[in-house]
């Protein structure tokens, strides 16, 4: 993901089906470009030190998000608004639509 010819870091983030690849799915260097694709570079590094996975960032709460991570107030409410709670309603909805097409288990 890393530029040679300047040293920048792109975010190239794959489209599945017109969503994003499974959150849960993410290391955290993966989440930390995500942010920076999404025009949250300063805010980004906040994710990098306390290293939050995919698995992390779904189980993020809104407090979480503006109290824990030590960034401004404005940025942490977008960030949560329309980053953190949309991908964890994606994540739940695909899992969701797995587990009603998933074999169902008999037990006797």
């Amino acid at each position: 993901m890393e530029n040679k010819t300047n040293g920048s870091v792109e975010a190239k983030v794959v489209v599945e089906n017109g969503q994003l690849p499974d959150p849960a799915d993410w290391a955290f260097t993966d989440v930390v470009n995500y942010f920076k694709a999404a025009g949250f570079d300063e805010q980004a590094t906040a994710f990098q030190d306390q290293e939050i996975d995919g698995k992390s960032l779904l189980l993020m709460t809104r407090n979480d998000v503006l109290t824990g991570l030590s960034i401004k107030l404005g940025p942490a409410l977008k960030i949560y608004e329309y980053h953190v709670k949309p991908l964890q309603t994606q994540h739940l909805k695909s899992n969701a639509n797995a587990s009603l097409h998933a074999p169902q288990r008999v037990t006797r």
